[in-house]
């Protein structure tokens, strides 16, 4: 039997100012949007979030001025669509306003199995292994994707 895989994500940013500065107003106003837009999309699977419904308090790393997206979908085709398209897209050809660059990988993706939702510290992890040793198949980007573990299918880049 094929053990079933889905595609986890993080990202992470450096926001400039804090949540509630004037400064981050544009991205805050749009954040209940695009997490609901990402919730309706095809192929989404899980999102973490927190009562308020987001994960903007959420600490990943020890600077509070990292916040955190991790999310879950069915396929790297699916969260390419989310993220190269629509309102998303607008949000992240505006991210300039509001996060500054990291030092490290900013984003990281890989397979889990079917059913499995990732830790804090997977994704940690990810990151970390995407920084220290570029794309494998414990970490990769969209320019660099890997195919789902098991299969030899060669996965075009973005």
């Amino acid at each position: 039997m094929t053990q079933h895989y889905h595609l986890a994500q993080v990202n992470v940013a450096k926001a400039r100012a804090p949540l509630d500065d004037p400064l981050m107003q544009g991205f805050v106003e749009q954040l209940d949007h695009i997490n609901a837009l990402a919730e309706r999309s095809p192929g989404f699977v899980w999102r973490l979030k927190d009562e308020a419904g987001d994960a903007t308090a959420i600490r990943l790393f020890d600077d509070p001025s990292i916040i955190v997206n991790l999310s879950v979908w069915q396929s790297l085709e699916a969260l390419k669509a989310y993220v190269y398209q629509g309102d998303h897209l607008t949000v992240l050809r505006d991210r300039k306003q509001w996060f500054e660059k990291l030092a490290i990988p900013h984003l990281a993706l890989w397979w889990i199995p079917g059913g499995q939702v990732p830790t804090l510290e997977e994704a940690r992890r990810a990151l970390l292994s995407l920084d220290a040793h570029g794309p494998s198949g414990r970490a990769f980007t969209f320019a660099r994707p890997f195919p789902v573990p098991g299969e030899n299918v060669a996965v075009q880049a973005v």
